[in-house]
């Protein structure tokens, strides 16, 4: 039986280091517990290790910090003008005090869900159809600030409320929906109208561009012409230039004088003048020419 005796202080060992192990708690990120010793409120643990003594200390509630959120079913309210709607609630809450959160109220939750209920029938009471239609985000601050004042001494904290749905009754609804519907058919109307404002401008543009350009070529054209007849009056300038040059270098005789003067006032001849005044050298070689010819001519006659 001695032999026993080792076995049975190893046992007693293994559950003596179990019991303690089992009052060794770890307190996870973002979470409190709550203590009682002996039923009484002993202290709020934070995150980390801690030892609890075992039959005298238990964890009452186990409490999350972190921001949470409860969607609340539709809950019925009357506006100033008696029209009964649906409306349905979003609560964003963080849990600031977690003793007061576990001992001031019995049912946090279904607290929050009546308070919330009774604070919307109040502000929605005093405003009417079109009003609650279009003041969601002043609805939503004012529930905040009266939800935020009425929870602290719960040690809750109501960060946001946002009106998720606002339901009206059924005739009413169709009535908006008739109204939404001539709203889009308007803004449709508008869209179609800019379109067409729009194309129509740039045509007028594309209209205008193309005249511009149209003009532009044809003073370019008429610019090209006239650099054209520019050069051909240069060159010809020049030819006749280089042609006086030239006989001027050749020291010509009154003769080849004469007969140039003969071409010119051929030319001239040629051209639309209703008048020449023929110089009177010119005249005599015109008369020089004349006799010349009849000589050539007459024996030809006398042959005849």
């Amino acid at each position: 039986m001695d032999f026993l005796i080792p076995i049975l202080w190893v046992v007693l060992f293994i559950i003596l280091v179990g019991f303690l192990a089992s009052n060794i708690v770890i307190v996870p990120q973002a979470k409190a517990y709550i203590i009682e010793r002996l039923g009484t409120y002993q202290g709020t643990w934070a995150t980390g290790l801690h030892f609890k003594l075992p039959l005298f200390e238990r964890i009452a509630r186990k409490v999350t910090l972190k921001e949470q959120v409860v969607d609340f079913p539709p809950q019925p309210v009357i506006t100033k003008d008696n029209v009964t709607m649906q409306i349905d609630t979003v609560v964003y809450f963080q849990i600031t005090d977690p003793k007061l959160f576990t001992y001031a109220i019995e049912n946090p939750m279904a607290a929050i869900e009546n308070l919330t209920a009774t604070t919307l029938r109040n502000i929605i009471g005093d405003l009417e159809l079109d009003e609650t239609l279009t003041s969601r985000d002043i609805i939503n601050t004012k529930m905040r600030s009266l939800l935020d004042e009425a929870t602290d001494d719960w040690g809750i904290k109501v960060n946001r409320v946002e009106l998720k749905n606002i339901i009206p009754p059924a005739a009413i609804k169709e009535s908006m929906e008739k109204q939404m519907r001539a709203e889009r058919e308007r803004r449709e109307a508008i869209l179609v109208a800019e379109g067409k404002k729009q194309s129509a401008i740039l045509v007028a543009e594309g209209e205008k561009e193309s005249m511009v350009l149209r003009a532009e070529a044809t003073k370019l054209s008429k610019i090209k012409e006239a650099e054209g007849e520019a050069e051909a009056i240069l060159a010809v300038q020049k030819a006749l230039a280089d042609s006086l040059r030239m006989l001027n270098e050749a020291d010509p005789s009154d003769g080849v004088l004469k007969i140039k003067a003969l071409e010119a006032f051929s030319a001239a001849a040629n051209g639309q003048a209703t008048k020449i005044i023929i110089p009177s050298e010119i005249q005599g070689l015109a008369g020089l020419a004349t006799s010349l010819k009849e000589t050539i001519v007459d024996p030809v006659n006398l042959k005849k």
